[in-house]
């Protein structure tokens, strides 16, 4: 336990300083990737559309099993392996948990929509949050463009950083890729649409509990972010934000980071949004924070991101210690 913890503790800290190596992702497929090929082959194979919605959502079913199943033992059996090499396996180990932690990648995606609504206004902020969003972005204006980067933030603060470091932390290396197989899934199946509604129901219910536990351990996070980074008042009302408005988002974890992000910076997030062939109608979270936003609200998101981040850090070295 104090060997993964530790191990858990140097993969936060290389993926804070390195991010995503684009030399060895270029050469070799990164895990997420197979996640993804995994699940499509299931989507491509089996989401039949000719066949019946009660069909569909068993296929679905035995699908998003048998996928978190191989990922188990993938996991399992890579673990057993590394552990044969000693010192040199838990080096190894650590890489793969730092490929599937998402904090610098995280931070260089957001922060580029600040800069291209610096540089290049309107067109420069629709271009570079279209990259991390699923909602229209022509529909975006200023204010639109800051609140989708900074929920998009505060959401994969929960499910790119806290969730996988969480699930290593309690189950290693089968933990994690489980998570990160239902996760992946989800973002490709886990939608309300003709094709998907009963095919990816399962993925996406599997998804919400998977998150259940990180999403409220990120609200805390962020408070504990806005205790050190602009003070009590601050940390309290992200707090208060996060109980009490976390519940009007659609989604049963989301709501959690991204209210509690809403009340540390006091800003209004959340609200109606467009999405292609679908218009989201939702209650602000906060929503008497201020609604005109822009880069300067991005980079004091990204400030208070990098905050919990640490905070994070100092948790699982806590952890270490005491363990």
């Amino acid at each position: 336990m104090e060997v993964a913890l530790l191990v858990l503790l140097v993969a936060l800290a290389a993926d804070w300083i390195f991010g995503e190596p684009e030399a060895i992702w270029s050469r070799l497929p990164h895990p997420v990737v197979l996640f993804g090929r995994a699940v499509s082959f299931f989507d491509k194979r089996f989401n039949d559309a000719a066949r019946s919605e009660n069909y569909r959502y068993k296929a679905g079913a035995v699908a998003i099993s048998l996928l978190m199943l191989a990922a188990i033992l993938a996991g399992l059996a890579l673990h057993a392996i590394l552990a044969l090499l000693g010192p040199l396996g838990w080096l190894f180990e650590g890489f793969v948990v730092f490929a599937l932690l998402a904090q610098k990648s995280l931070a260089d995606h957001v922060g580029a929509v600040a800069t291209g609504l610096r540089q290049d206004g309107l067109a420069g902020g629709r271009a570079a949050v279209a990259i991390i969003v699923g909602r229209n972005p022509a529909s975006l204006d200023e204010a639109g463009i800051s609140r989708a980067a900074i929920e998009t933030l505060a959401e994969n603060f929960s499910d790119g950083v806290v969730a996988p470091a969480f699930w290593y932390a309690v189950f290693g290396l089968p933990g994690m890729f489980a998570y990160k197989m239902i996760n992946t899934a989800d973002s490709m199946i886990g939608y309300h649409t003709e094709r998907y509604e009963q095919f990816g129901k399962v993925a996406a219910q599997m998804d919400d509990l998977a998150n259940w536990i990180p999403a409220r351990i990120s609200a805390f996070l962020i408070a504990a972010g806005a205790l050190f980074w602009r003070g009590t008042d601050a940390a309290w009302r992200s707090l208060a934000v996060a109980f009490r408005d976390s519940g009007l988002h659609r989604s049963p974890n989301a709501g959690w980071p991204e209210a509690a992000m809403a009340g540390a910076l006091n800003v209004a997030l959340g609200g109606p949004r467009i999405y292609p062939g679908e218009t989201v109608s939702q209650a602000h979270l906060n929503a008497g924070g201020r609604k005109h936003l822009g880069a300067n609200d991005i980079e004091a998101a990204l400030g208070l991101f990098r905050v919990a981040c640490f905070c994070g850090m100092g948790a699982v070295a806590l952890l270490v210690i005491v363990a």
